[in-house]
């Protein structure tokens, strides 16, 4: 299928991209009338169809989402030569290196300008990682019986407080550290933010010494939520082997980022590129697309057992412009062992 996208330069005229592609995004063109006002309410499937999967290609645009998309080859195929030609021309080095040296700063601007504004807060998360809310195991080496959790990216607070709120009646503590002092200051100013159930500092994970207000051993989970694309892959595994030294035996990584040939991914234009499915968005800040195996690789080396580790594809669709977007998202669960 072909795709114009008409795009306004500063001197107003219009260019024509013509994209031989249905996986960025894809307009459905069979010329029929769509009734918008018959689904502009369905969000999702109702329940006795629960499960969001795509059965028949006539109700795509009955719903915003579908769960479990299953991709053709000549998807994957489409996908893969957007990667190779948005990655054909890449970023001069010297300021590669200054992106990789300016994170902090980068994601400081971020917040300067989008505030709490940004992010949606994730309360997905009691759904995906049920870990979070369930009581801790008989099985932990410690009887301290409050449930430590750590989110290494905490931002503004899109996961803190839905998880103080949700667990308001439980004895749970929640540690919060970003790059960004804007970010953490922003979320401790908060109305929700109360001391006896959170903490928040300013942390660059990828710094040899975290100094953090825990010892190690001592957290039951640590969140890795859309963060770990956004540090330079030659310091991912510090950041993971850093996560084992503070979680206690038994504890949990919880793990949720972006895929190989996400939308986001596919989206990018030459000269993005910093090194192989390494980005940086117009805004310097920086964002990395995994593939499963390398997720497996970087925690199984660390001492990790892995207990989930999962592609998960969407199909998310704008029912009144009628346009299709597939993302990709790694999904995955990995334990620190007992002994």
């Amino acid at each position: 299928m072909l795709i114009q996208f008409y795009v306004k330069r500063p001197v107003f005229r219009q260019v024509v991209f013509t994209v031989s592609y249905q996986i960025l995004t894809s307009n459905y063109c069979n010329g029929s009338k769509f009734d918008y006002e018959s689904t502009r309410y369905r969000k999702k499937p109702p329940s006795d169809k629960s499960d969001r999967i795509l059965r028949s290609n006539s109700q795509v645009f009955d719903f915003n989402s579908w769960d479990h998309v299953q991709w053709d080859e000549e998807q994957e195929q489409q996908a893969r030569k957007l990667v190779e030609n948005n990655s054909v021309l890449q970023i001069d080095k010297n300021l590669i290196q200054t992106l990789n040296e300016d994170v902090a700063k980068n994601w400081d601007a971020f917040y300067n300008v989008h505030q709490n504004r940004f992010f949606k807060d994730r309360h997905w998360l009691f759904t995906e990682f049920t870990e979070i809310i369930e009581p801790l195991s008989s099985t932990k080496t410690d009887t301290c019986s409050t449930k430590n959790i750590l989110e290494i990216g905490c931002g503004v607070g899109n996961s803190v407080f839905p998880i103080v709120e949700h667990c308001k009646n439980d004895n749970v503590f929640v540690y919060g550290c970003d790059f960004s002092e804007n970010a953490v200051n922003i979320l401790k100013e908060h109305e929700e933010y109360k001391p006896d159930r959170c903490h928040a500092f300013v942390c660059d994970v990828t710094s040899e010494d975290w100094n953090p207000p825990f010892a190690p051993e001592s957290l039951d989970i640590v969140l890795l939520i859309f963060v770990l694309d956004a540090i330079n892959p030659n310091k991912m595994q510090h950041v993971i082997n850093q996560v084992y030294k503070y979680l206690k035996p038994g504890g949990m990584v919880l793990f949720r980022d972006y895929g190989r040939y996400d939308l986001v991914q596919l989206r990018f234009k030459k000269g993005r590129c910093l090194q192989d499915n390494f980005y940086a968005r117009g805004d310097g800040t920086l964002v990395y697309f995994f593939t499963r195996e390398e997720v497996k690789t970087m925690f199984e080396s660390a001492g990790f057992v892995e207990k989930q580790n999962l592609i998960d594809r969407r199909l998310q669709v704008n029912r009144g412009k009628q346009i299709k977007m597939y993302r990709v998202w790694i999904q995955a669960k990995y334990m620190k062992p007992l002994s």
